[in-house]
């Protein structure tokens, strides 16, 4: 699916991303993960080492393919609701938003990672933690929302807790789908939610 205002270079660099991803886990699943080169990945998608270079840094950035995109994506889902959906909300339907979106999209993928992963138990925390640069967008939009300064730990508590929430429901997913992963994100989300649902006071300082 091309995305709006997408160059033809983009659209490119999107699906050389895309398939080098896929040859990754797609190999890893067939002949186990500490068995697949990088070279065997490159020639898989059909490109060169070089090229493979140029995406990732190692064969686990591969593995593990956070979307680059992501966090700008998610932050402006945060910022498009209506003003009365209180930051904390937005967040939440904006993540399960994203969860949804990614399954539709490429639930064979997401599962065949999640067998390779398995195998590399030391990966599975680092496939679906946010950077840093994301969880700073997020918590800048979700301090836009509101109204808070960017050095407030409010937006910044509630992204941190957020990413903790994800990670644990993945944690969970990957031992057992028989439970939706959305269903599992939407759960831990809510067990915190009662104490961030509430946007504090402003006081000088950030506190």
């Amino acid at each position: 699916m091309n995305q709006p205002g997408e160059s033809l270079r983009d659209r490119k660099k999107r699906r050389t991303r895309a398939a080098l991803e896929r040859a990754t886990v797609r190999l890893a699943a067939e002949r186990g993960y500490d068995h697949v080169t990088v070279e065997e990945i490159a020639a898989e998608a059909d490109v060169s080492v070089r090229t493979f270079f140029n995406y990732f840094a190692s064969k686990d950035e591969a593995l593990i393919g956070a979307d680059p995109e992501a966090g700008p994506r998610i932050a402006e889902r945060i910022l498009a609701f209506p003003g009365e959906v209180s930051p904390f909300d937005a967040y939440r339907r904006s993540i399960l938003a994203e969860i949804t979106d990614e399954l539709n999209n490429a639930r064979d993928l997401w599962l065949l990672r999640k067998e390779v992963l398995m195998q590399r138990p030391d990966l599975l925390v680092r496939a679906f933690a946010n950077s840093a640069e994301s969880e700073q967008l997020l918590a800048n939009a979700v301090g836009q929302r509101a109204g808070l300064p960017e050095s407030h730990v409010y937006p910044r508590l509630l992204v941190a807790a957020g990413s903790a929430a994800f990670r644990c429901a993945v944690t969970r997913w990957a031992l057992d789908d028989s439970v939706a992963l959305g269903e599992l994100v939407g759960e831990a989300l809510a067990l915190f939610g009662t104490g961030l649902a509430h946007v504090p006071h402003h006081h000088e300082g950030g506190s």
